[in-house]
């Protein structure tokens, strides 16, 4: 049996990979229905194809029967998650932490700015040809609440400090300290929502997480505020967030939604003080060059026997 990778961008295109493994193409394809490089059961390393539908990055895996690494492109491994049962035990399961997090920060700071300065306004304008002057909110002096303090969220201070917010506290599944102040766990949420002026979402989807933002999490943000998502869809209550938002209270800027992609008809779309991007959070100039650093590493390791990079869990074991 020849030890098969399959990659999702053309081996050829990478620099750097090691010998010793047999590299394929395969990303799917357009409609999902490409055809498999070869035996998928001679697949030991499969890299999961990028902006394609879940239904295409999972039909192979059910035939990995030796199947040794599982990589995805994305932060959030929830749809891979959802296939557990079809992986043979002793699959690590690895995500793209270090491909994402300067893009996802980068749109979670537009969309604030853009949602606090009025930017859509302005465009439907210009549109229009009408000057359209007014006074908006600044992000300067502003408190921020970051919930899901992982490499995105911390990547996304990084890009708050120059702005000279007030305040910025940090939420994750559990309490620690960083070098730039105190992590505080779920618990504490209801007691720092009111506080907040904008509150961002960077967690990944988890039956945690899963209806995090629910009309009681709403309710507590205070008048005015502004609900940024660039987590997953399901963090968010939709049903509760339209109610919010067509009472006017509190502003969203949701580059996911739930559904997703949103229907053209969903009342979202024309719900009052709401920006929507269209899951635009990884892919940009940014993501190739790190996706192919990261491939590379962790096939290397892979050939050396080291430890991989950011397995997040190992089927069959009390992890998965």
């Amino acid at each position: 049996m020849t030890a098969d990778v399959w990659l999702p961008i053309p081996p050829q295109e990478i620099d750097g990979l090691p010998e010793g493994l047999d590299y394929h193409f395969w990303d799917g394809g357009e409609d999902g229905g490409q055809e498999f490089p070869g035996d998928p059961a001679n697949c030991v390393v499969y890299v999961v194809p990028y902006m394609r539908r879940q239904p295409v990055k999972v039909r192979p895996l059910e035939q990995m029967r030796n199947l040794q690494v599982v990589q995805t492109l994305t932060a959030g491994v929830d749809d891979i998650t959802a296939q557990l049962s079809s992986l043979v035990p002793g699959v690590r399961l690895c995500n793209a932490r270090g491909v994402h997090e300067a893009s996802t920060a980068e749109l979670a700071l537009t969309l604030t700015l853009a949602s606090l300065r009025g930017v859509p306004g302005f465009v439907r304008a210009q549109q229009q040809g009408h000057w359209q002057s007014g006074f908006h909110p600044a992000l300067a002096d502003k408190n921020v609440l970051i919930v899901g303090y992982g490499a995105i969220g911390s990547a996304i201070e990084d890009r708050l400090v120059p702005f000279e917010v007030a305040r910025v506290a940090r939420v994750a599944r559990s309490r620690r300290t960083t070098a730039r102040g105190p992590v505080h766990p779920f618990t504490e949420l209801p007691a720092l929502l009111p506080e907040a002026d904008v509150v961002i979402l960077s967690t990944p989807l988890t039956e945690t997480t899963r209806g995090l933002v629910d009309a009681e999490f709403l309710a507590r943000m205070k008048d005015g505020a502004l609900l940024v998502n660039v987590a997953r869809g399901p963090v968010v209550d939709t049903k509760a967030l339209l109610m919010e938002l067509e009472g006017g209270r509190i502003g969203a800027a949701l580059d996911v939604t739930d559904p997703e992609p949103l229907p053209p008809a969903h009342p979202l779309w024309q719900a009052p003080g709401v920006l929507i991007s269209p899951h635009v959070g990884g892919p940009t100039s940014a993501f190739l060059p790190r996706a192919k650093r990261l491939v590379v590493d962790q096939l290397t390791r892979f050939v050396n026997r080291e430890p991989l990079r950011n397995v997040i869990l190992t089927t069959g074991s009390t992890d998965a």
